[in-house]
């Protein structure tokens, strides 16, 4: 796919249950309570388990991925969280073109659920 400044990618909506918050949690070998365990969760003052950072950030990738082509290369990625990812949510990412190189585009994504914005990112991918 060729992009150019300004233009749009067509959203991505993703929906996430408890065996893909732990699976993912798992395939990225985060094995930090909060992301499995509900009871871990609540004592840190969370109403459920929650998707980790790594799990998000590979998210951010297959989106570019599905939307760019198997092909795509990936060369950097910048990300902020926001709101925390539940079980039950659908994570819906959206990008737009803000820079365009002969050999780099640069990409800003939102990804956001029913709540509002989980992750900001900035990625450059090879032109």
């Amino acid at each position: 796919m060729t992009l150019a400044l300004g233009d749009r990618l067509p959203e991505l909506a993703i929906p996430f249950d408890r065996t893909a918050i732990v699976a993912t949690a798992i395939a990225s070998q985060d094995f930090e309570d909060v992301h499995h365990d509900p009871g871990k969760a609540a004592e840190r003052g969370m109403p459920d388990i929650f998707i980790s950072i790594n799990a998000t950030n590979g998210f951010i990738d297959r989106y570019l991925t599905d939307v760019c082509g198997p092909a795509t290369r990936i060369r950097r990625v910048s990300l902020r969280l926001g709101l925390p990812l539940f079980p039950g949510d659908t994570l819906t990412f959206a990008g737009e073109v803000i820079e365009a190189t002969e050999d780099a585009v640069t990409i800003k994504v939102a990804g956001s659920h029913e709540r509002g914005v989980h992750v900001s990112a900035r990625v450059t991918v090879a032109a």
